[in-house]
């Protein structure tokens, strides 16, 4: 089962979304879709949910409720904590139990976020034309744009070749993304995002033109090599991971001889994207 966690936005408001593509559905974080109805703050919600759920189950012995699982989600510092999720189907029941002005735009909501993501399973094209219509939104130039969305057509290729190879989701996939990132800018992942000021937001949202280049060039050479060693799982996989990030690194060190300066960049997002989008950025998913 294949489930991954992206951020939805309805109203400004952020809604924590897990897509499982086994079962075809998309779960929500309850908690937040509460927030969203209520128009409270995270632990005013989370206090709401809990009574509500309580009675729900005690009132009415609601199976859909009581059905309700959990799944962990990344919280506000940044961590993994198990949060109550909800399927299509229990969260509009739920969505029935709270008297809120909000509850039929957000149901209009739910069945477009579900229909667009159907959608897109049918056609992938559509993936990538969404993508490139959220990141306008966002007010990033048309050139950098160009950069994430071959940046992300990249990184598909490094992981499908990963997969092909033995190596496992989750761990192994970050242990060999740190191993690349490491290798061409000096930082792992979460220093790299340290550096940035960077807490929840995505990094690769936050590079700067060139550090896209040049994770584009570590995480394409990466996958070549690969192809060409046909590497076994994980350990062999490293030494493939180190080489395609070193491929990387000389572009930028005969880079950085030239301009006399670092191309890593403190800045983020925010720093670059049109002013009147800054408060938005950092909620598109890798």
């Amino acid at each position: 089962m294949t489930k991954k966690e992206t951020l939805q936005l309805f109203e400004r408001k952020n809604v924590r979304t897990v897509w499982d593509d086994e079962e075809e559905k998309w779960y929500f974080s309850i908690v937040d879709v509460v927030a969203v109805l209520t128009d409270s703050d995270y632990q005013t919600a989370r206090k709401y949910w809990k009574v509500l759920k309580g009675r729900l189950i005690k009132e009415e012995g609601s199976e859909l409720v009581t059905n309700c699982y959990q799944l962990k989600l990344k919280a506000e510092d940044g961590k993994m904590r198990m949060t109550d999720v909800a399927d299509t189907e229990q969260l509009f029941r739920i969505i029935q139990s709270i008297p809120s002005k909000k509850a039929e735009p957000f149901k209009e909501w739910m069945a477009k976020v579900a229909a667009i993501r159907l959608d897109q399973m049918q056609d992938p094209e559509l993936s990538i034309n969404q993508a490139i219509a959220d990141y306008r939104r966002l007010g990033y130039s048309e050139e950098w744009i160009n950069q994430r969305v071959k940046s992300i057509e990249v990184r598909k290729e490094l992981t499908d070749e990963w997969r092909r190879t033995g190596v496992k989701e989750g761990f192994e996939y970050a242990s060999l993304t740190d191993i690349i990132t490491k290798e061409w800018s000096g930082f792992t992942t979460k220093q790299y995002k340290q550096f940035k000021g960077l807490k929840k937001e995505n990094l690769r949202d936050n590079m700067t033109n060139l550090e896209i280049a040049l994770n584009i060039l570590a995480e394409a050479s990466a996958a070549e090599l690969s192809k060409q060693r046909d590497p076994r799982g994980f350990q062999q996989q490293t030494k493939t991971a180190k080489d395609g990030g070193s491929v990387a690194k000389a572009a930028r060190n005969q880079l950085e001889s030239k301009l006399g300066r670092s191309i890593i960049s403190p800045s983020k997002a925010s720093d670059f994207t049109l002013p009147e989008k800054k408060e938005e950025v950092g909620y598109i998913e890798e």
